[in-house]
């Protein structure tokens, strides 16, 4: 009880600590889509990091409400990822300091200048055998290609990893069609945005597109995990 007094008189003592609501209330004629889910999914994708309350509540502190609209800004005038924002907030969090992304075309097109591997670098980069890249490309888990990017690498460690539980490409053939099933719900959600032909308006769209398969990704594990914790029970 003591301990709960104390966190209690703690929090009355902040008031310059913030609720969702008035966060929203003081970002939303800046940033008029900002919504509770999208704080949320912004945490999710730890971005943002606020307090909580014994009670579980989040209170954002006037600190968190910089970064916020920062993110936002980012996001809303540069078309930026959400990967590129990160970075260039972990360089801050440092104490470096970074030059702002999208304030040359370099930074801008970071994405597009990754590093691409052959197909011997591919196999080799993720402890792979060039029979289980085959067996990728055969599920269509990885699209063929010259030259690999950084993606291809990502899901080939994870199918080395799925490999030695016994899972094998050939049973996650589902996949593709999930992810075409994704790719349509996302196209039908640009229709709008896309009829706009002008260069900002396509930049915006794909950036709606990466973040809603952001999101998606995000009920894809919640779903999963509630899954697991059913067959924990």
């Amino acid at each position: 009880m003591a301990a709960r007094a104390t966190a209690a008189a703690r929090e009355a003592a902040s008031p310059a600590l913030l609720s969702i609501g008035q966060v929203l209330a003081k970002l939303t004629p800046e940033f008029p889509d900002l919504s509770p889910s999208k704080l949320r999914f912004l945490e999710e994708r730890q971005l943002i990091t606020p307090q909580r309350t014994e009670s579980g509540y989040r209170k954002f502190s006037p600190k968190d409400v910089e970064r916020l609209r920062l993110i936002l800004a980012m996001q809303r005038d540069q078309y930026l990822p959400l990967k590129v924002i990160r970075g260039y907030l972990e360089d801050l969090d440092a104490g470096r300091q970074p030059q702002l992304p999208g304030a040359n075309p370099a930074a801008a097109s970071i994405l597009s200048t990754e590093r691409r591997f052959s197909r011997e670098e591919l196999v080799r980069e993720a402890g792979a055998t060039p029979l289980l890249l085959n067996d990728a490309i055969s599920a269509s888990l990885i699209q063929p290609a010259e030259r690999f990017p950084q993606e291809a690498l990502t899901v080939l460690k994870a199918l080395v990893e799925l490999q030695r539980t016994g899972i094998e490409p050939r049973h996650l053939r589902g996949y593709r069609a999930s992810a075409e099933r994704e790719l349509s719900l996302i196209e039908s959600a640009l229709i709008p945005v896309r009829r706009r032909k002008d260069p900002a308006s396509r930049a915006k769209a794909a950036e709606i597109a990466r973040e809603i398969a952001e999101q998606l990704e995000v009920v894809r594990a919640g779903i999963i995990r509630s899954a697991l914790g059913r067959l924990d029970a």
